[in-house]
């Protein structure tokens, strides 16, 4: 008896179309995958960039509040210690008027911030004032209401 071999020619194109449709549902799958990941990063980066923004922004408006408050409770006064402190409160000011909000990009921009929050703490040490403002901040906690 002879023994026939079980793969025909149609069982070779069963497996080798089965092949390329591995291959290509691979690449579609690939595409696909590819380009949502792109979306889902464009959508992540923008709100990682403007929560960064927001908060950069809040704190140079911080800024320019406290240099404002200290500017109107000194002007008044003529001693010499505070005409320093207001020509201090002043370049803050200064520096918070002409910061590059509008750039994102700007190459200046981490320089500009490093030099705006040294001036910040140059004026709270003329004014005697910490820097960190945690212990003037009061939580909801232990509150009845």
């Amino acid at each position: 008896m002879e023994e026939r071999c079980p793969i025909t020619d149609s069982s070779i194109l069963l497996i080798e179309s089965f092949c390329l449709y591995s291959v290509r549902f691979r690449g579609e799958g690939y595409q696909e995958g590819f380009q949502r990941g792109t979306k889902r990063g464009l959508h992540n980066g923008w709100r990682h960039g403007a929560s960064h923004g927001a908060n950069l922004s809040s704190e140079i408006s911080f800024y320019y509040g406290f240099a404002i408050s200290w500017k109107c409770l000194l002007e008044h006064q003529s001693d010499d210690r505070s005409r320093k402190r207001l020509r201090a409160l002043e370049a803050l000011l200064n520096l918070t008027q002409k910061f590059p909000l509008d750039d994102p990009q700007s190459v200046k921009l981490q320089e500009d911030t490093e030099k705006l929050r040294a001036k910040f703490r140059q004026v709270c040490s003329m004014l005697n004032v910490p820097t960190d403002f945690k212990d003037y901040i009061r939580t909801a906690e232990g509150t009845s209401f």
